[in-house]
């Protein structure tokens, strides 16, 4: 198997103990940068990670950043990623098993060395459910590629004065 990682500044010392844990398991991994602790945008890390996921490059992807949520929302700006931002191993499953996700996102500021340990194994172990989690991320597609109205009743959002 085959990992891209990605990270700004602020994750570089998490995505290089992350390394050296996928390397100890035998996994094959494809470093996007950052190769410092230099201040740097992350968008360009994001989409070196989506694009090697998406080319096939990689089977996965990992990026870390300060927070997490740069990343992932940086990395769903890609088409056919979906990043789930995770700080836990419960979240981690989840978001393989129900969202399908593709790239796993890590906040280095609230997750240690050895949790992302634990939150890298089990996403790689969860596998994707089909049934009403496959239906889910097919609408989700239809979002992305711009074609759910057409293809479903989208609810109508309706005003609601709050008497002010």
């Amino acid at each position: 198997m085959k990992i891209a990682i990605g990270s700004d500044h602020a994750g570089f010392r998490l995505k290089e103990h992350v390394k050296g844990f996928l390397l100890s398991q035998g996994i094959t991994v494809l470093d996007c940068g950052t190769d410092s602790e230099e201040s740097c945008d992350y968008p360009f890390f994001c989409y070196a990670v989506a694009k090697a996921v998406t080319s096939r490059r990689a089977r996965f992807g990992i990026l870390i950043c300060k927070t997490g949520i740069g990343s992932a929302i940086a990395a769903n700006k890609v088409k056919g990623i979906r990043a789930g931002l995770c700080h836990n191993p419960e979240g981690a499953t989840l978001t393989r098993e129900h969202n399908h996700a593709n790239i796993l996102v890590m906040g280095a500021m609230f997750v240690s060395p050895k949790m992302s340990e634990k939150i890298i194994s089990a996403f790689l172990k969860a596998i994707p459910q089909k049934g009403r989690h496959a239906r889910r991320v097919r609408e989700i597609s239809w979002i992305e590629d711009g074609s759910i109205e057409e293809r479903a009743p989208v609810p109508r959002c309706r005003r609601i004065d709050g008497g002010n």
